[in-house]
């Protein structure tokens, strides 16, 4: 009898969840990626833009998920559409948000300058209608996807080469 990987599943937010999707679809160890909208409690209660990511943790460890978020989007500016583009990880329990905040730390310690991105419990999720589902693997060629997200998957497999799935890629 052959044993199913574990799964475990999180929330990320942080730019276009357009992008953020493309981003960890192409890692290896991620199952799916649901992109849509994600809320919290507190000062995190609108909606946001982000995905939710169902991985395995003995493939991707969750702190080079969190690693590769912080390097994937502007988690160091607190700009003007950050109620729209929330920089934050989604958790679904206590222990799992213990763990990311203590990854999150040693992240942000190694890291120059502030990083805003903040550790929030999963609290609703709205996802994007199926016709913006796997939005840059079902045309790479918008204009937006070539203007925005190849450039960020080009970075990412320089940056993580080892995390990259070139399957995914498309190479």
């Amino acid at each position: 009898m052959q044993l199913m990987p574990a799964k475990e599943k999180i929330g990320f937010g942080g730019g276009c969840h357009w992008c953020t999707e493309a981003v960890f679809s192409v890692l290896k160890g991620v199952h799916t990626v649901t992109q849509g909208f994600l809320s919290s409690t507190g000062e995190a209660i609108s909606f946001s833009e982000g995905v939710l990511v169902e991985f395995d943790p003995s493939t991707l460890p969750l702190k080079d998920l969190i690693r590769i978020h912080l390097h994937t989007h502007s988690s160091n500016s607190d700009h003007p559409l950050r109620n729209k583009y929330r920089s934050a990880v989604y958790t679904f329990s206590e222990a799992q948000a213990t763990k990311a905040e203590e990854l999150l730390g040693e992240l942000k310690a190694a890291m120059k300058g502030k990083v805003i991105t903040m550790v929030v419990p999963l609290r609703k999720f709205r996802a994007s209608p199926p016709a913006y589902q796997d939005y840059y693997a079902k045309d790479p060629q918008r204009p937006f996807c070539q203007k925005y997200i190849q450039p960020k998957l080009q970075e990412l497999s320089e940056s993580f080469p080892d995390q990259v799935s070139k399957e995914h890629m498309g190479q």
